[in-house]
């Protein structure tokens, strides 16, 4: 019997590529969905050219697909963009999508929501799915009528909704917080004592396995995170001990560090990174996914993969 086949989106991605590359060995076949042919990425057994915002178009695309995982989408990351582009990409782009899945007769429809379809940067209490969402900007709003929209379809759904996600590739503060830790410098991080949680694109793609292989119908969201929720300082300890180095931590006001930032015009990266935003993964980890990777240790690894990027 063939292995379930899998439809793509977003394969050229941070996290589409990684899916490109895991997906296989999780026992799938995959088809990547493009909207252009010269997007085609290192590693694809089978590519279809079509454009997700008209569905009449991926019929091909769609025929024979067991599931799709959407995964392409517009940044947050991506300033300046006006709320009508976000809800154009990642609702209507998103739904046209599962609606031609749903019409061709796709069986699951894997949503990659975000963490901001529930929350702002910050929380101050520990983020779950029984609480209300509520997204602080046009990017979360998007993706929250997004998985709203998917629930009106008979399509069986999953969205999930991934914390920061770090990993060889990573780029925005998980990269800056890289390069503090590769420099050479005491960082004077020490005193900083909010928690945030992280997620590994091992653990993420093992969130997605979970949810591709499970039996009878979903049709919700899941918070997708590291169990354990980490500091600044235990980021940069770790980030180190993966290049073989000391914490170099100095203890320092955070009230010095936030105007430092905010007159260098760093002050949203200073908050996203300082304050706290905690995810709770339980609901996920009760349906039957198990990460693999402790937080600690998935960051060693990504420091020491930075150094032989260089290399």
């Amino acid at each position: 019997m063939n292995a379930p086949l899998i439809a793509l989106t977003g394969a050229t991605g941070f996290i589409g590529r990684h899916l490109l590359r895991e997906l296989p060995r999780q026992g799938f076949r995959v088809r990547v969905l493009l909207r252009r042919p010269s997007e085609v990425p290192e590693g694809a057994s089978s590519a279809v050219i079509g454009d997700i915002a008209s569905p009449q178009n991926m019929s091909a695309a769609l025929r024979d697909v067991d599931a799709v995982i959407h995964s392409a989408g517009l940044a947050h990351a991506m300033s300046g963009r006006p709320e009508d582009d976000y809800r154009t990409i990642n609702t209507q782009g998103t739904l046209a999508l599962a609606q031609g899945a749903e019409r061709a007769g796709v069986k699951r429809f894997v949503f990659l929501s975000s963490i901001r379809a529930q929350s702002g940067p910050v929380s101050d209490v520990v983020l779950t799915e029984e609480q209300a969402p509520g997204p602080t900007d046009p990017y979360g709003r998007s993706k929250l009528e997004a998985e709203q929209g998917l629930a009106q379809l008979g399509i069986d759904w999953v969205a999930l909704r991934p914390v920061l996600v770090y990993g060889p590739g990573v780029k925005g503060n998980m990269a800056s917080l890289v390069s503090l830790a590769r420099s050479g410098w005491p960082l004077p991080l020490g005193s900083l004592k909010s928690r945030r949680s992280l997620l590994s694109l091992d653990n993420l793609s093992g969130a997605v396995e979970a949810v591709l292989k499970a039996q009878g119908s979903i049709r919700r969201p899941f918070i997708v995170a590291d169990p354990e929720p980490v500091t600044i300082p235990e980021m940069i300890a770790a980030l180190r001990q993966g290049l073989g180095r000391a914490p170099g931590l100095i203890p320092f006001p955070p009230s010095l560090l936030k105007a430092a930032a905010q007159l260098t015009g760093r002050g949203e990266a200073y908050e996203r990174l300082a304050g706290s935003l905690v995810a709770s993964p339980n609901a996920l980890m009760h349906f039957g996914w198990s990460p693999s990777v402790a937080t600690r240790q998935g960051l060693a690894r990504l420091a020491k993969a930075s150094l032989a990027h260089d290399a």
